[in-house]
């Protein structure tokens, strides 16, 4: 038991996949990371990794991007909570969702994966659903495009815009989330009209 937060980045690995919406979480944690002035480095978990705090006396945290592709993310992440003594409720999983708008973020703990390969494998290898999720909305794919061929696409031109304004404000999520909780995170970053409890 330890106060430490691991907060993961889903995606896949790779210079091909970098720009992907499925990628986003990597590129929240890219934005942390930044904001933390540090660098990553390869764990023995098959993960990048990046120890902290953030903000001068904040929480302390370890950032990290799994190596393994997307559908196998749960060994990476159960091996590094295991090395920190990290327990799942102290597991922050950052990720797209496209059952949400471009441009939204939403929070929460456990609940369904909604068709998440990368939360599926979380799951089973944490052995519960009850961890937190920071979701960044991609939104859905047009007309009759497969999801698996839309969230392997890198964004659009005019998401491209606004995608440093969503990475900033998925990252204020997390670090809020950490710092004060789930309910205040909520209270914030989800629309007015949305159940906070969702």
């Amino acid at each position: 038991m330890t106060d430490t937060w691991l907060i993961v980045g889903l995606g896949n690995p790779g210079a091909e996949y970098k720009g992907n919406r499925h990628n986003v979480g990597q590129m929240v944690l890219d934005e942390l990371a930044g904001r933390m002035g540090g660098k990553f480095k390869t764990h023995k978990a098959r993960a990048q990794v990046l120890e902290g705090r953030l903000g001068i006396g904040g929480p302390r945290v370890v950032l990290s991007k799994p190596m393994s592709y997307m559908n196998v993310s749960g060994g990476p992440v159960s091996g590094l909570a295991n090395f920190y003594g990290i327990d799942p409720d102290h597991v922050v999983a950052v990720h797209d969702e496209i059952d949400i708008p471009f441009n939204t973020i939403k929070l929460k703990c456990g609940g369904g994966e909604g068709g998440h390969n990368g939360l599926r494998d979380m799951s089973k290898a944490l052995a519960t659903k009850d961890y937190l999720r920071v979701r960044v909305g991609v939104g859905r794919p047009p007309g009759r495009m497969d999801t698996a061929d839309y969230v392997l696409r890198d964004f659009g031109t005019t998401e491209r815009k606004d995608l440093p304004f969503l990475l900033d404000e998925a990252a204020d999520a997390v670090e809020m989330l950490v710092r004060e909780g789930l309910t205040a995170a909520q209270q914030k970053f989800h629309p007015a009209k949305s159940d906070v409890q969702e």
